[in-house]
């Protein structure tokens, strides 16, 4: 068989066009292509199978990348025909329709039925689009200036048939010697009208007189208007939120199931949630935070429902599991302890009671099976970190360094901890049938559910401990300052070590979508700006603000030496302390603080103690002398540096520290010294770097987006470069617009401006809510009133219920793909629906860590559906904003 590529693209002297095949052993193949003039790159292929993969990469000279597509294409090919000549299109990513193969179109056609295209061997063209149609009574169809396209008739033009989610096709006998026009357009089955023709100029095919061979116009996009895109609003609550009349102080998997009866109702099509993993490490409070999980597999049991299990309580511990239920329920906070430690003993009960039924059960075997690979070290450091009292695995008197044959040992039946591992491994089982249920459920009443994947790992983790070597346990991970936290934020998660996890072509990352695949439809990856940089910690540091850029190109000491800065170790690197900083944070205690934690240089300058000198140890030393006005200050003067150093191949480079030019160490600087200093500051962090996190990011995220079929949101907040968008844009990936963060200079955005590919909302669970945030800064309330809001006079003093629908009907009339608003913007909407303790909605504060996550919806979701007025009004907004 034989393949005539041709591919129109600009290209400048010395460059060449790849053709990258990809067979059906996955094996790859390059072949060059011939340039023919006029921009046109062709190729002749020998080929021996009906179907292909393949995609183009633009090289220099040298062989080295220059561009390249990251989506493959793929043909089939009839049986009647030996030649076909193939036009193609560049396929960029960044097109408005990237999300086309995503598991929201497929839930949407379900079931769907593949159409079959008739290719006769009078046919001369084969037209291939691709144009994802979120509604079901619409097809596409074709039609041009020849008689074989209806000579741009509409009511006879050719209706193209579905061969797969998205993929449209027809096969037409065009008999003409001529260059010939043709266009698509979206015809509404139901009326039997075009609604829309595609925008642009008209499409253009070369004649085809050759019997034996059949033209491929290999289109690609369906080029939309605004309109015709899918367009869609959700609600985002955490699931620990969700509050049922039936639950246990804690919402479960099952209560999605309620939640999304009034998505329904409201017309709202889309969930979104918070990372749902096991975060059990010390069964405290701590463990609340749903970023810091101890498995990327394994789902929390917090979400389990004891009463939805096949086994039941004996009467005895029935009788005790109802009456907490209803404490537990009433509470208006999340009693994470309580509602843990009782969840447990119940599952143990439940187990050992019916625990020769449950390890015969068939679907459970099969489970363990399928996920042996993750559930076995799962379940083994889930008995370790009981057993020895901590999840770090440094402390454990066994098993410290995981090796797999020692751990699978103890899944051998007659292995004394076999009983135990089990239960962690049942316990998963029933989780992932609880959310599969809801999952199936939401999916029936055409809801789509987005995930969130957390972007750091926790550093006492199941992965931490079984793949130590791809992460950097020597450093914290971060961000640097925002407008969430002043002095940044430490997770205190491990690094990546992106190069280990290049060599096999990052496959950590793509089980981690595949296993998310399996419950989300759309995701929304946590911190993006983590692909192209990460803010990295050392240990010795427990505020953010004492971080700096990983990967970075630093300042060397030649460079000091270039721009005429005197570098000088201890007056750069080290915390700078005088008598009048030391009154500036201690007053009349300076003395008292001085002796204790610093040496006296006698020359009007300090220095810390070696016992006290970085943040680590003074905090190590308050948690046995707690003094809270001394350590706060402390710390911010601990962090009173101009430059952190770091090792690097044997050798010392450094960084300047965020907002330098705040410090107060500058401020002792004379003003040449400072200019200097303030020039490099600016020159590190907004020139020097884009080109090296351009080259990270692209290099990293197109392997790992291609792995999944879920429709990938970022979340792009904080310090952003100017190479995140272009990049983001070059993959298609749909930004995060949050209104009261903007990214540019302005005091809050306008989501009239919102593009495409984005998601619009008020709020997110890092912010206070609306309500809260009318009362945090009155002057910019009061610009926001008038200003975005439209509104005459002074502000009133609480956000009203009219206001708050101003507010999402802003954000629902515009062109994004999304707007997704947190349950508590739409409470706010009905002043009988607001919840009393306005503070208690409050999901996070990021500049407060350790935090206690622990909102509960004020109403139950049984009193929500009830509410059948309200629901009636979202929808109206959303059926008028064409987003139902």
């Amino acid at each position: 068989m034989k393949l005539y590529f041709n591919i129109n693209f600009d290209t400048k002297f010395g460059e060449k066009m790849i053709l990258q095949v990809t067979d059906e052993k996955a094996e790859i193949r390059e072949y060059v292509l011939n340039y023919t003039g006029a921009n046109t790159w062709t190729f002749e292929l020998d080929h021996y199978s009906k179907s292909i993969s393949y995609r183009y990469i633009l090289k220099n000279q040298s062989d080295n990348i220059l561009d390249e597509e990251y989506s493959a294409h793929y043909l089939n090919f009839p049986n009647n025909f030996k030649e076909f000549r193939i036009y193609d299109v560049w396929n960029l990513k960044n097109f408005p329709e990237n999300y086309l193969h995503n598991k929201i179109l497929e839930n949407t056609l379900t079931p769907f039925k593949q159409e079959k295209v008739s290719i006769l061997k009078k046919h001369t063209h084969l037209f291939r689009l691709e144009a994802p149609l979120f509604n079901k009574n619409w097809r596409i169809v074709l039609m041009g200036n020849v008689d074989g396209l209806q000579n741009w008739n509409a009511e006879t033009a050719l209706k193209m048939h579905q061969t797969d989610f998205g993929i449209w096709e027809i096969a037409a006998e065009i008999l003409v010697d001529y260059p010939f026009q043709y266009k698509y357009s979206i015809l509404d089955e139901t009326t039997g009208k075009i609604i829309a023709m595609e925008t642009g100029n008209n499409r253009w095919s070369a004649a085809n007189k050759e019997e034996s061979l059949l033209h491929i116009k290999a289109d690609h996009f369906f080029r939309f208007g605004i309109k015709e895109l899918y367009h869609a609003a959700g609600v985002a609550v955490p699931v620990f939120a969700l509050r049922s009349e039936n639950g246990f102080g804690v919402g479960e998997f099952s209560d999605l199931k309620l939640l999304g009866d009034w998505a329904k109702e409201s017309k709202l099509s889309m969930i979104q949630i918070l990372p749902i993993n096991d975060t059990t490490a010390n069964y405290t409070w701590t463990d609340s935070y749903p970023y810091a999980a101890i498995s990327v597999y394994a789902l929390h049991p917090q979400y389990l429902s004891l009463e939805k299990l096949d086994f039941k309580l004996d009467s005895k511990s029935e009788a005790k599991y109802l009456k907490e239920k209803v404490d537990l329920n009433n509470c208006e906070l999340i009693d994470y302890e309580q509602v843990m430690s009782s969840k447990w003993s119940y599952l143990k009960i439940i187990f050992k009671e019916h625990k020769s039924q449950i390890l015969k059960e068939k679907n459970f075997k099969n489970f363990i099976k399928e996920n042996e690979s993750w559930l076995f070290p799962y379940a083994a450091f889930c008995l370790l970190r009981d057993k020895y009292k901590t999840p770090n695995f440094n402390d454990w008197k066994t098993h410290k360094k995981y090796i797999a044959g020692k751990i699978n040992v103890m899944f051998a039946e007659k292995h004394k901890e076999f009983e135990t591992v089990m239960l962690h491994c049942w316990v998963q089982f029933q989780l992932h049938l609880q959310l599969s249920e809801a999952r199936d459920y939401l999916h029936d009443l055409g809801i789509s559910i987005k995930g969130d994947l957390p972007i750091g790992i926790y550093r006492y983790s199941v992965e931490a401990w079984a793949e130590p070597e791809l992460f950097g346990m020597d450093f914290q991970a971060g961000a640097p300052p925002d407008n969430f936290s002043e002095l940044g934020q430490n997770w205190e998660f491990p690094t990546y070590n992106w190069e280990v996890m290049k060599q096999d072509n990052f496959a950590w990352w793509k089980k981690r979508f595949k296993a998310l695949e399996q419950y989300f439809d759309a995701m929304r990856i946590d911190h993006i700006l983590g692909f192209f940089r990460i803010w990295r910690m050392p240990m010795s540091a427990t505020q953010g603000i004492l971080g700096y850029f990983y990967p970075a190109v630093p300042v060397r000491m030649e460079e000091f030496g270039a721009r005429n800065i005197p570098f000088n170790f201890d007056r750069y690197c080290k915390p700078f302390i005088n008598e009048d900083i030391l009154w500036k944070y201690f007053g009349d205690s300076k003395t008292e603080v001085a002796e204790h934690f610093m040496n006296n240089h006698f020359n009007g300058n300090y220095t810390f103690k070696e016992e006290f000198d970085t943040q680590r140890k003074l905090k190590d030393y308050f948690v046995e002398n707690p003094q809270d006005w001394k350590e706060e200050k402390l710390f911010r003067l601990c962090a009173n540096v101009l430059f952190l150093q770091e090792e690097r191949d044997g050798d010392y480079v450094y960084h300047p520290r965020f907002n330098v030019h705040k410090t107060d160490s500058y401020r002792y600087l004379n003003d040449w010294e400072k200019q200097q200093i303030y020039n490099l500051y600016i020159d590190y962090f907004f020139k020097r770097q884009y080109g090296l996190w351009y080259k990270s990011g692209m290099e990293k995220l197109p392997p790992i987006l291609n792995s999944t079929n879920m429709l990938i949101c970022a979340e792009d907040l904080g310090l952003v470069p100017d190479c995140v968008p272009q990049v983001m844009d070059r993959l298609g990936l749909v930004a995060l617009k949050v209104q009261r963060m903007p990214s540019d200079n302005v005091p809050f955005y306008n989501p009239k401006y919102a593009g495409y590919l984005n998601v619009v909302t008020a709020s997110s669970h890092d912010s206070s809510t609306l309500r809260q945030w009318w009362h945090e800064d009155r002057e910019l309330t009061q610009k926001y009133f008038n200003n975005q809001l439209n509104q005459y006079g002074t502000a009133p003093w609480d956000l009203t219920a009219d206001l708050a629908e101003i507010i999402m009907k802003q954000h629902l009339y515009n062109d994004s793909m999304l707007a997704i608003f947190p349950i508590q913007e739409f409470f706010a909407l009905e002043s009988k629906l607001t919840n009393p303790k306005m503070d208690n909605e409050r999901i996070n504060q990021p500049d407060v860590f350790p935090h206690y996550w622990r909102y509960r919806m004020h109403l139950s979701l049984e009193n929500l559906v009830r509410e059948k007025d309200f629901s009636a009004k979202i929808a109206s907004w959303i059926v008028d904003s064409k987003r139902s």
